[in-house]
């Protein structure tokens, strides 16, 4: 009967080590709208009183499926979420972590945008969107920013976003080319040389003022 007793207390002791464990391990994520109606996500609680906080909602849990959507279209419940929170992937060229990221989200089922830093004007906005940090990959979820590739981080903030946990993409569904940060502006040509200055106006020449007789010429005759 000890054993019996000794190996239930063990037991229960084992199951509420795992549990506090799994609650360690999971970190929450709460959904933030501040003064001005913008929502962010972040691991941490506002300090700010009036700023309102909750718990964000966990994505679709797994198994469940979406509206299948004709033509490659998204399903009405994916779009909504991407035109809520769009997802944007910054990714540059020989980049493993860029890779690793790029991966993750198509495997998800994410539906992303994806611009390319390959140029010092790429690489000179990159910094002034990511605050100075210039790290890569760099991944928008709305208006969050995540730098760096870690898969639990921007699985957690996925999921907040409310994004499903399994891939919901459609059979036919093409992702958009990737596209470079900066568009280059087509070179104007050069502006038409200036047509030369008129010449000045012929002016007829001046008639003299008809003189009349003079000592010499009594008779006021002009050759």
């Amino acid at each position: 009967m000890s054993s019996s007793r000794a190996f239930h207390a063990a037991r229960m002791a084992v199951l509420a080590v795992a549990a506090i464990a799994g609650a360690a391990g999971a970190q929450q994520v709460f959904r933030i709208v501040g003064p001005d109606g913008k929502v962010t996500f972040s691991d941490k609680p506002p300090v700010d009183p009036a700023v309102k906080a909750a718990p964000a909602a966990a994505g679709t849990p797994p198994g469940r499926a979406g509206a299948a959507a004709p033509g490659g279209a998204l399903p009405f419940e994916l779009r909504q979420v991407a035109s809520r929170y769009p997802v944007t992937l910054y990714a540059g060229p020989s980049c493993a972590p860029c890779s690793s990221g790029r991966s993750f989200l198509s495997q998800r089922g994410i539906p992303f945008v994806e611009k390319t830093v390959t140029s010092a004007e790429d690489i000179e906005a990159l910094n002034r969107l990511s605050g100075g940090s210039g790290a890569l990959p760099l991944l928008t979820v709305g208006a969050q920013q995540l730098k760096g590739y870690s898969e639990t981080e921007w699985s957690q903030f996925l999921d907040a976003a409310g994004y499903p946990r399994n891939s919901l993409l459609p059979v036919g569904y093409r992702p958009p080319a990737a596209t470079p940060l900066v568009t280059a502006q087509p070179v104007r040509p050069a502006e038409t040389a200036a047509a030369p200055e008129s010449a000045p106006a012929a002016t007829a020449p001046s008639t003299p003022a008809p003189q009349g007789p003079t000592g010499s010429n009594p008779a006021g005759i002009r050759f």
